[in-house]
This record gives C-alpha cells, structure tokens and sequence, in this order.
C-alpha cells in the first residue's frame, strides 16, 4: 500500500511564468550628459543605517544597565508591556533615519552638480551609506572632490550584469569578498539539483573558470556520471561532478517518450539547465540572445560543484516515486546542498500535510546533514496557497529585484505607452508608419472567413508584401500565444519576410491577468501586455485611416509611431517586492485547511526576470528556442538562489546542521527595500502592482535573503531530527503513519511537542487561547556579546520576553522564554517581531505570527 501511494502521488514541474514591470525608462534628453556617462556607486563616509540602528542599541543598552544598577538588579521592569510602545516608536525612528539618508543623498547632488542634469537611480541604506547615480566623468570627479565622500567607483557590473541578483543581494562588495573573491565562493561544496536535467556543453558548467582555475572535487562526495548516447563520456568535469536521471515511475506508466525526454541526465526542457546556473554557474559567462549581448552571468556560488538528479521530464512533469529515488540517490553521493525547484501537484491527503513522500524523503535528507531548499509554488496569491509544508525544509518563495527591461512606443499624437520586449529601437528621431494586419491582407474578406487567427501574423503567405513593407506591422496576441499555438518568434519571422520595420502587438481583450515574459526580438518591437492601452493604440490607429467616402476602403494609412527598444536595463525599480504568483502561507497543516504552528515560506528571494543558463535544444520557452540564455520567472528561479547562499554558508561553517544554515539565512534577512520602506507584496493577479500592501511573514517568512549578514548570524537556533520526531508524534493520529514512513514508534517517545515549541528562528501560534508560553534556545557561534531585547507584539497581543538583555560567550546556549497573551478575540491573523540587538554588531530577527486569538474572560 505504501509503496502505491508513492506511485500515485505526482509531482510538476513549477511553470515560470514571464512577468512586465511597471516601472519604465528615463527621459531620452541627454544634451547635457557627454558620452563619458556611465553608472557610478557613491560611497559616503557617515554610517549606514544599520551601524546607526546598532549605535542607538548600544547607547540603550549602557543606559539600561545603568539604570538596573540603580533599582539594586530588579530586571522584571524590563518585561512589562509599557516598554512595547517604546520599541514600535523605535522601529518607526530606524525608518525616518533611513529616509533621511536618502534626502541627504538627494541633497549631496543637488548642491554638487547644481543646474546640471544627473540621474539617480537609488539610494543604498542598509548595508553601505552611498547611492548610484548616472553621471559624467567630470561630474564624477566633482563628487569625488567633496569631503562627504569616501570612494565613487565605476560600477561595471551595473551596466553589463545578467545573472544580475548576485550585484543586487550585494555578493561582490560583501558576501564574495568576505571569503576571497567570487574566485572561491562556493568551493568544495556540491548542491544537487532535482530537476529536468541539465546541458553539460553550456559555458556556466566548463570546468575550467574564467581564471583558468580547476576544480578541485571534494574528497567527501562520491556520486557518478551516467553515460549514454545524450550524455556521453566527457560530460562531467570537475564543475559537474555527478548526474543521473530516474524515471522508472514515468517507464512503467507508458508516458515516458524518449525521443523528448531524453533517457539520461540531458536537459531536454531548460529548466534544470537555468536553475542549476543560478545556484552555481561559473563566473563571467557571456549571455548573447538574438545577437546582443546582455552582459555577463554568474551563480551566487560560482565555484560550487553541481550534480544533477533529473526527475522532472518535458512532456509529462515527473512523479514522487522517481523524486524521492533521486533524492536518496544525492543522500548517498554526499551532496551538500539539495535543490527543488518542484511541488506536490495537490495537497497530501491524511492526518497532516507533512507525510508525504516528497517531505518525508527530505526529512531523511536533513537527517543526513544536507541542507533541502525547495521552491514555495507558484500558486499565490491566495493565503494557504503554500506546496512545501514541513518545518525541515527551506521554502522560498519569489520576489523582484531592481532591474528591468523597460520598451515603449511614442505615438504620432504624442501618446506613450508602455510595453515589454528585448527588442531594437527605430532609428533615432524617425516615426514609422502602422499597418494593421488585418488590413495588409492580400484579400481580406476571405482571409478573415478562413482564419479568424490570421491576425496574429503567423502566415507570411497571407499578407501583402507591398503594404507592409518599410511599416510597422500591428499584430495581435490572443490566448493562443499563451498556449503555443501561435508565437512571437513566428511572428517576426514573418514580418521579416514582409520587409516590415518593426512589429507592435497588441493586447487581445479575452486574454486576461496574463502578464507577458520580457521577449527577445532581433528587430524592433514591442509587445503591449494592457487591454486598455491596446485599446488606446488602436483608437489612435483607426482614427486616422483615410477612406475613400464611396468604396470605404483605405487610401492612407495616417497613423505613425516609433519604438523606443527594449534591450537597456533600468535598475531604478522599488525592490525587493513579493510577486502575486508566489505561494503564501498561513502554512496548511491538512488538507481540511487547518493552520500549522509553523512559518512559510521561511524566506524569499529573487524570482522575477532572472537570466540563467539554457539548453541547446530547450524548449519549455518557446520564446527562446535555440538561444544560450534565458529570462525566466517564478519561486522554481527563487530557490535556487538560497541554495547558493547556503553552499557559501556551508562553506565557510564546514560542521552547520541544516538547522543552523537555516536560521543562519533567516535571523539575518532584510525587511526593508532598496528605498529603505517596508517590503510590499502584490495582491492579486490582475493588476497586481495596482494591489500592494506591506508583505507579512505569510508573504515573505523572515524577509529577503542577506547573503552577507547570513556569513556572520552571530546567534543560532539548532533544531535536531530527534525534535522533527517529537513534533510530528504530537498530531493526533499520526503514529502508523510515523512508523510507516521512519520505522519510529512514537509510543517510546515520551516528548512531544507541537510545532511552535520546535526551535526555529520564528514563532507561529496558529491558535492562541489566552496565554501561551514558547521558549527557544540560542547558540552562540561569533564572539561574547551582550544583546538586549526588543519587541513588536501582534495585535491584539501581548509580549513578554524573559531575559529582556543577557551576556552569552562563545559556544554558549541561552533560553529565551516567551510568553504570549491574547487582548481581545480575533481570527485575524495578526503579526510582530522579536529583535536581539548585540553589542557586536549581530541583529537577530524573530517574526511572531498569531492567527486566532482567544482571550480569557474576565
């Protein structure tokens, strides 16, 4: 019996959905910026917003201590609710200090480069005081001359990054450095990756660096290199170590098509080939689509092994049973790091969402001592929407980062509207004449009889090349674009062929709250993704066809535009921000929709527009067929982000649990923007950035990944395999299926525990009657340090921390007590936050969600 479950319980690949940006290019005037312009990083010599944040906590801290001596050592002062205003008044100070250092920044430049024209593209708070601004070499050189400023460098990576995340999580100046350069970050770590395979050709897995510095294999990882006809000898190297692919479940079923799907690890969809680079891709990559050049790639570790357990297959997805092979299979090589980007096609059914093979698997996993990343699911923005449910596994889910891909065309009357596409200008200054396809038909009544699609421009033979020729050819995009029937490479080879200038989609009214992948076009064009500015397009277009008053049919085509391109970055977007499609939580515990007492997603990264590495015969993106690199969105780009964060972690803390990797991520992670406001989360899937609203941890767990502070948590929550047992003995019904899945007879477990007192970096009470009492144990891993207290209580509850401030040496534990009371009732989930602020530098942030609240009656 169990051995069907496992057959039946499938499992797909998470779809990454393209998404446009909302945010769009500056103005074109640059009379006053010579060509020496270029992107440079500010650095200013007062202290970023943090050091001042830690500053003020330690001039708290001295005063605390001195007024404890004074009351003769009575610290029970400390706990009583009064002090809470006093600590949310604080958190709204760090804010308004923050956005005084983004006037100060705004200040600087308007008094150094008084009359003359700059643009800044945004203010760097947290981590560094500085700013990046698009400025002249002279104009540089004024900045560097004012005693504010400590260094102004020439930022390369800001124009020529593709694998950009690794510049925007801060890895060059911070993480990379740290621990000697991206030359080294990640050595002597293996992340495995369950996917769809990978490309063993492409440049991202060379064995040889950029450096022309080999691979030194890991003497602890044993894991071997099938070898067939797709795969064959030579694949691997000392970059890709191992790889194998499974797909007996597929076999026996009689979907597995071998011609698509490939019988070995070759990666016949793409996917796997793109997440596996974004972990782990070397360094310095070069990433050509359609002919430009967009720049150079990187993986957040570049220096990290890969090696590769392909389970999820083109044309059918993948099942539980060949997953969990591969993941026993990684166990057994050695592998670090485990990555997967796959969810549960459906919630498990059963006494709770944790026993099921996928998490049960992983549990042996963690067990092991590897580190499990698995993405959230792209099936937000509903709560409870999470597919990774179980306290061991890391969950991501997907956020933007600040760089997009802005394109517009400028109408004849002035009119701009807003697009999407990789895609040429027209040439500078020069309006093009618009030709609808509907009206360059070579007989238009039967064509549009015969094919109602024609439209689309797919058929070349359709058209009149005379009428397109030298025109910018309006094509529409219809619900069959979103299902491959029709695509936009067709389309402009179509346009091509018709001599056209350029090519303008617009926006078919029936294809609703899809939003549309920034799209490689090697001519000019643009995809316009809104209805209503489609409408407006067309307005424009039909009014100004000139007809012949008695035939009614057109003796000019008066409507002209021009497109302004859309291969140039922006990186001047409000990010991070948590996209609509990631899944959210409250964590389900079973498949009756009750909550869990436990935190998802634990983290989010970037997900959104993500240049990775390619298969040479993928084709899970029509889009880019053919082409070495890809733009890809969802929670599948997400986690393996923080798999790389976490071999650079396992890196530098060779003995971490995947416990102390965990809360080393998640105690260290940013709740604040690149503007210095709180994280927004996106609310719906039509219009979305029209529904924003501050993320929760239900949208964002403890906040965005930092990779750098994740180097140097300072204190860590270890939570050990024995405490998964006592949890998951404690759900009422749960031991046949315990024993079913670990052989453990939870009747010789005397400990139980439910999911709140397990020892995790966050404190989730799905249901508070009246008082609760939760406690978790630090572990001191930095240096000795002194760290006091600070808190903001959910609504409509109280909080009471025992110790409120307390010394801990190195290698030292301490138990924080914490005591939780409901106010009022409520089944409004309502959210705070516990902070540990060290004398030396380390901030620990502990989100406290409470759902239901039941308070006593008096």
């Amino acid at each position: 019996m169990r051995r069907v479950s496992m057959v039946n319980f499938g499992v797909f690949l998470l779809f990454c959905f393209g998404f446009l940006s909302n945010s769009f290019g500056q103005d074109n005037d640059d009379s006053d910026l010579n060509s020496t312009t270029a992107v440079y990083i500010v650095t200013l010599k007062q202290a970023p917003t943090l050091h001042l944040f830690q500053q003020e906590a330690e001039v708290k801290r001295v005063k605390d201590k001195n007024h404890q001596g004074s009351k003769h050592g009575d610290t029970s002062k400390f706990t009583k609710p009064k002090l809470q205003p006093r600590n949310i008044l604080k958190s709204r100070y760090w804010r308004s200090r923050r956005s005084s250092i983004s006037q100060a920044h705004d200040s600087l430049l308007r008094n150094v480069l008084k009359g003359e024209k700059y643009i800044k593209l945004y203010s760097f708070h947290y981590l560094i005081n500085g700013f990046a601004v698009f400025v002249s070499s002279q104009q540089a050189e004024k900045l560097s001359r004012r005693s504010e400023v400590a260094n102004i460098v020439l930022d390369f990576s800001v124009r020529t990054a593709t694998t950009y995340t690794p510049q925007f999580m801060g890895l060059p100046k911070g993480a990379w450095v740290k621990e000697g350069g991206y030359e080294t970050a990640g050595e002597g770590i293996v992340i495995g990756f369950i996917d769809t395979g990978i490309d063993p050709t492409h440049p991202s897995f060379n064995g040889t660096d950029t450096s022309q510095r080999q691979y030194p294999i890991p003497n602890h990882f044993s894991g071997v290199c099938e070898v067939t006809p797709d795969f064959p000898s030579g694949s691997c190297n000392r970059k890709l170590v191992g790889a194998r692919h499974f797909a007996q479940s597929a076999i026996t079923r009689g979907i597995f098509n071998s011609s698509e799907d490939y019988a070995s690890p070759f990666d016949g969809d793409g996917h796997g080939t793109h997440t596996a680079s974004i972990a782990a891709g070397n360094h310095g990559v070069s990433a050509v689509v359609s002919g430009h050049n967009f720049g150079t790639a990187s993986g957040i570790a570049p220096r990290a092994h890969i090696s590769v357990y392909k389970a999820l297959y083109k044309s059918f997805g993948g099942f539980a049973a060949d997953v969990v092979a591969a993941i026993d299979q990684a166990a057994q090589d050695g592998v670090d790091i485990l990555s997967l980007s796959i969810t549960p096609n459906r919630r498990p059914p059963g006494v709770a969402t944790f026993f099921n093979p996928l998490d049960m698997a992983m549990l042996s996993a963690v067990k092991a001592g590897i580190f499990v990343v698995q993405a959230a699911g792209n099936t937000g923005p509903s709560p409870k929407s999470m597919s990774s449910f179980s306290p061991w596994i890391f969950t991501v889910g997907a956020a933007t980062h600040d760089r997009d891909y802005s394109n517009s065309i400028i109408l004849g009357n002035n009119v701009t509207i807003p697009g999407v596409g990789l895609a040429l200008p027209t040439d500078k200054g020069k309006m093009y004449t618009m030709i609808s396809a509907l009206d360059a038909l070579k007989n238009k009544s039967s064509e549009v009889d015969k094919d109602m699609y024609v439209g689309e421009c797919q058929d070349y033979d359709s058209f009149n090349k005379d009428l397109v020729c030298g025109n910018l050819l309006i094509c529409s995009y219809s619900i069959r674009f979103v299902l491959g029937l029709s695509t936009i490479k067709q389309a402009l080879a179509v346009s091509k062929n018709l001599s056209a200038k350029g090519v303008v989609f617009y926006m078919d009214p029936y294809v609703l709250g899809f939003q549309i992948n920034p799209t490689p076009m090697d001519m000019p064009g643009i995809i316009i993704p809104s209805t209503e500015d489609s409408k407006v397009l067309l307005k424009y277009y039909n009014s100004s066809l000139v007809k012949d008053g008695t035939t009614k049919k057109i003796v000019r085509f008066g409507a002209v535009a021009a497109i302004s391109g859309g291969q140039n970055a922006n990186f001047s977007n409000r990010a991070p921000k948590i996209m609509y499609y990631s899944a959210r939580g409250p964590d389900p515990e079973d498949s009756l929709f009750n909550d869990a007492d436990i935190l998802k997603p634990n983290l989010v990264a970037p997900g959104n527009s993500i240049w990775g590495a390619w298969s040479s015969v993928a084709t899970d993106s029509t889009e880019f067929e053919g082409e070495n690199f890809a733009m890809m969105s969802g929670t599948s780009m997400a986690a393996p982000h923080i798999a790389g964060v976490a071999a650079l972690i396992k890196q530098k803390f060779r003995k971490f649990s995947p416990s102390a990797i965990a809360s080393a991520l998640s105690t260290t992670s940013v709740l604040f923007d690149n503007k210095g406001e709180a994280i927004m989360a996106q609310r719906a899937y039509a219009n979305p950035d029209q529904t924003i609203s501050p993320a929760t941890p239900f949208d964002m767990g403890n906040g965005f990944v930092n990779a750098t502070a994740a180097l140097d948590p300072g204190l860590i929550f270890h939570t050990t395999f024995e405490d998964y047992m006592s949890f998951l003995c404690g759900i009422n019904g749960s031991a046949p299926v315990v024993f079913n899945y670990t052989g453990k007879n939870c009747l010789l477990n005397n400990a139980t525990i439910s999911g709140s007192d397990l020892n995790l970096p966050s404190i989730t009470v799905s249901r508070l009657n009246n008082t609760r009492t939760v406690q978790r144990l630090l572990t001191n891993i930095a240096g000795n340090e002194t760290y006091n207290v600070g808190l903001i209580p959910p609504y409509d509850v109280l909080i009471k921390v025992s110790p409120t401030q307390f010394s801990i040496a190195s290698g030292e534990t301490k138990l924080l007590s914490v005591i939780l009371t409901a106010k009022m009732n409520s089944s409004t989930a309502s959210f705070g936050g516990i902070k540990l602020f060290g004398n030396a530098g380390h901030v620990i942030h502990i989100p406290v969600s409470v759902i239901v609240k039941i308070a006593s009656k008096k």
